[in-house]
């Protein structure tokens, strides 16, 4: 027995995991666990305490999350259609706006675009409807020359009220004209452009007699000035097709409200 103990003393001095700087791995510290054990029991209390001070509708509230505070990890196959279609009006948008500004593809053809669109501006049209509405000595063509006008004050009214609701910028930031400010034309959605020549050519192509080679070119002034819109870059492919959508819709709105000769002639003589 006296020989055992000096060699088991041995054996744990020649031991390397019975020195000082390794006595942590085989013995944790006591203060860690005590500091451990007592963090956990005070987040305890307190989470205890905060759970007694919270009110029972609290509680449901916070259980029960509404369907709109939740993440739609599964989108509807509309919103991934619309989302697809937006992105694709965008792109193309963007592609065909080749007069944009000077340093584009078509940068030095801009001023004639501008030109074109000029054509289709509700200004010019509404003085040209009053000079020949002075000028003019039939009743049938006062009668037309007053629902014409009529129909040009509602395109802008209408446009005017449908921009401002939508509030759609155009794919490139492009600052409206003079003329754009007083038309109230200053956003992208619908293209007013679009609508008035839509409009415009549909009334001629009813209320004038003309020949076909005059009705081919009126229907290709309309496409183009709704082209030129989207080659500037002021509107989106989508805004100029919604415009030519809204300028029939105006143009049957009128016929509905179509003013006879009787109350044009009423009309005139307060002006």
């Amino acid at each position: 027995m006296p020989a055992s103990q000096p060699r088991s003393r041995a054996r744990d001095r020649n031991n390397v995991l019975n020195r000082a700087e390794f006595l942590s791995l085989n013995q944790p510290l006591k203060g860690n666990q005590e500091s451990r054990s007592s963090s956990r029991k005070q987040s305890g209390q307190a989470g205890a305490a905060g759970a007694q001070n919270t009110n029972p509708k609290e509680r449901r509230q916070s259980q029960q999350l509404p369907e709109e505070d939740c993440m739609q990890l599964n989108p509807s196959f509309k919103g991934i259609a619309f989302n697809s279609l937006l992105a694709i009006d965008i792109c193309m948008s963007k592609r065909l706006g080749v007069c944009a500004n000077r340093a584009s593809s078509w940068g030095g053809a801009r001023s004639m675009i501008n030109l074109l669109g000029i054509t289709g501006h509700g200004i010019p049209w509404i003085a040209g409807t009053l000079i020949c509405l002075v000028k003019s000595s039939t009743l049938a063509g006062q009668e037309v020359l007053m629902n014409l006008l009529l129909a040009l004050l509602l395109d802008i009214m209408i446009v005017a009220g449908l921009q401002k609701l939508a509030k759609r910028k155009g794919p490139y930031d492009i600052t409206p004209g003079l003329l754009d400010y007083l038309t109230m034309d200053t956003y992208a959605f619908p293209a007013g452009h679009a609508s008035r020549v839509a409009m415009l050519s549909k009334f001629f192509l009813n209320h004038l007699v003309l020949a076909i080679p005059l009705r081919i070119l009126l229907v290709l002034w309309a496409l183009c000035v709704g082209l030129s819109r989207v080659m500037i870059g002021r509107h989106h492919i989508t805004d100029v097709l919604s415009g030519f959508v809204f300028g029939y819709l105006q143009f049957r709105l009128v016929e509905l409200i179509w003013m006879s000769s009787n109350t044009c002639q009423m009309l005139i003589s307060i002006w």
